[in-house]
């Protein structure tokens, strides 16, 4: 249970979100029903099979998107973990190309030998 085994973790999870890959989204996430997402600007949404749906809407209404992260803490205690970080977002949506930065918190539980992601938390940094 490593910091660089929670950052391999958060890499995943960011690489399913810029190729839009649901699956590889799936094996990232807890499957359970406490898992909690908020994308910057929505509603929360709980539990994995409605935090797939946010998901797969994202996927059918973004043509690219490309995210780098500042990571600017990630903390271990016992089975949980968590990442906060700045999100800087390129995107194609409707033809348009849109940039936007977002601060992010990602909280991961350790479970069966792997970290899951159990909480993504985006928000708006308004310019």
């Amino acid at each position: 249970m490593t910091k660089d085994e929670v950052l391999a973790a958060n890499a995943a999870f960011y690489r399913a979100f810029e190729r839009k890959d649901i699956e590889a989204m799936s094996a990232v996430w807890s499957q359970g029903t406490g898992s909690f997402c908020i994308h910057p600007g929505s509603n929360i949404v709980r539990g994995w099979k409605e935090i797939r749906n946010s998901w797969e809407q994202i996927f059918k209404n973004t043509a690219y998107i490309e995210i780098n992260t500042d990571i600017i803490a990630t903390e271990i205690t016992d089975n949980i973990a968590y990442v906060v970080l700045r999100e800087n977002v390129f995107q194609v949506v409707g033809g348009r190309r849109l940039e936007a930065q977002s601060t992010a918190t990602n909280v991961f539980q350790f479970l069966g030998g792997k970290w899951y992601l159990i909480h993504h938390h985006g928000s708006p940094i308004l310019r």
